[in-house]
């Protein structure tokens, strides 16, 4: 039997991706659980060999297999060497992880990576895991996070952008980056745009003129401005906004991520997916995310001048 062929079905998921900290293991449980509820076999797959403290148990863990400590210890290395090592370890050891899945199928299943950011923008050994799980009829998603914090940085913010195309580029698969931790915008600071600029990535010349009234960015402006076209002429870089807390937000993001892996829905599944978005926000509940979240961010806004005044 042909290593394309040992599974004849087609099998769907999401490897989760993204920086330290970005919010990968707690979107991986609360999509489980919002796509449970909708009716779908989950399955939460942790390929993080330094995820010591997972939420929930998972179907698959990878410390089955190799833990970063361990190589730390055995072999000297520190934690990003370490992680480099597990990766290509994984990769070297592709048949215990294809055995392992064997076990899996009928499920959608989520892929918790590490956060290294190394591993998704030229380092090889992923990659090459996601493309044997595509070989194994696996049809994937890359969901890319990024803390929504970013926003509140021009330059941090253009950073990300580079690193989301990047990723983009190298990973080679379907691709959804999402801001996470959206509840917490307000907390970061004012944004200097609208929060559409940033999701839809909008001209960025913006951006670097709002840079240039920074002394010491003042002195890069050539450079952010051939960033920001490098971004630009590639024209593939958006996010959508996600409230994990947020039924609707979580629910624009699964239909983002199943366009991009071709995953359809039947009607039982689009029935659960009414009535629950129905008890949540209501029966009318078709309006568009960002909206949504820019308003609650602006009535937050509006909230606090208004007590600085009253301060007054």
């Amino acid at each position: 039997m042909s290593e394309g062929s040992r599974g004849s079905s087609l099998a769907f998921g999401q490897v989760v991706i993204g920086p330290p900290g970005s919010g990968k293991t707690t979107y991986c449980h609360a999509m489980r659980e919002f796509l449970g509820r909708l009716g779908r076999r989950v399955a939460v797959v942790n390929l993080d060999p330094a995820n010591e403290a997972l939420p929930c148990p998972c179907a698959l863990d990878i410390a089955e297999l190799v833990t970063l400590p361990d190589v730390m210890d055995s072999l000297g290395l520190g934690p990003n060497g370490g992680l480099i090592y597990c990766m290509e370890y994984l990769e070297a050891n592709a048949d215990w992880l294809r055995d392992k899945l064997q076990g899996l199928r009928g499920c959608y299943v989520l892929f918790d990576c590490p956060g290294q950011v190394e591993l998704y923008t030229h380092h090889e050994s992923l990659k090459n895991v996601f493309a044997q799980l595509a070989k194994w009829n696996f049809r994937l998603a890359a969901v890319h996070l990024v803390d929504s914090h970013y926003c509140t940085d021009p330059g941090k913010f253009i950073s990300v952008l580079c690193t989301s195309l990047s990723t983009m580029l190298h990973v080679e698969l379907p691709h959804v980056n999402v801001l996470s931790k959206m509840d917490l915008i307000e907390q970061y600071g004012k944004l200097a745009f609208n929060l559409d600029y940033y999701t839809e990535v909008l001209d960025l010349s913006y951006l670097v003129d709002h840079l240039a009234s920074d002394p010491f960015f003042r002195n890069f402006r050539r450079l952010n401005e051939k960033l920001v076209e490098v971004i630009e002429d590639y024209s593939l870089v958006s996010f959508v906004p996600l409230n994990v807390q947020d039924k609707q937000s979580m629910r624009h993001v699964m239909q983002a991520v199943d366009k991009a892996n071709g995953y359809s829905f039947g009607d039982q599944e689009h029935r659960s997916l009414e009535a629950l978005m129905s008890a949540a926000v209501g029966a009318d509940f078709h309006f568009a995310s960002t909206l949504a979240v820019q308003e609650k961010y602006v009535q937050s806004q509006d909230k606090a001048v208004e007590e600085e005044v009253m301060d007054l």
